[in-house]
């Protein structure tokens, strides 16, 4: 990367964003942008930014929803949406207890909350990776 003059100008350091687990799954994945978890995910009709990450999951008894959940890291904070999901979803703060989200509801949780959308499956908020100077 140059500047005008041609000259090397040293990488912008990007933002650090947050990461979740799917409880049975090994990835780790970014919240670089917007996620949509369900058993068959689509992108929202109207999107702003970037498209939204598409994250499907098993549900053998069709506990969630095609579209279930939205992860958005919102500045340092994420945010949790149940888009309209039939069951709803449990969230879990660390040191607090039990809070079901329904219907467009939406959350600002810490990373370690916990949040079961059904059928087993448990989505992990991961904290940022720190960055050394």
């Amino acid at each position: 990367m140059t500047d005008e003059t041609g000259r090397s100008k040293p990488p912008l350091a990007g933002p650090e964003w947050f990461r979740f687990t799917v409880r049975g799954s090994s990835m780790v994945i970014s919240l670089d942008r917007p996620a949509i978890i369900g058993r068959a995910p689509t992108p929202p009709r109207i999107s702003t930014g970037a498209p939204s990450r598409l994250v499907r999951v098993p549900s053998p008894t069709a506990e969630i929803s095609s579209s279930h959940l939205e992860l958005r890291q919102v500045g340092v904070t994420v945010v949790v949406t149940d888009l309209r999901s039939t069951n709803g979803s449990v969230v879990r703060m660390p040191g607090q207890g039990p809070l079901t989200i329904r219907g467009g509801e939406s959350l600002v949780v810490p990373a370690g909350s916990l949040i079961d959308i059904g059928d087993d499956m448990v989505v992990e908020i991961v904290s940022r990776p720190h960055v050394s100077a």
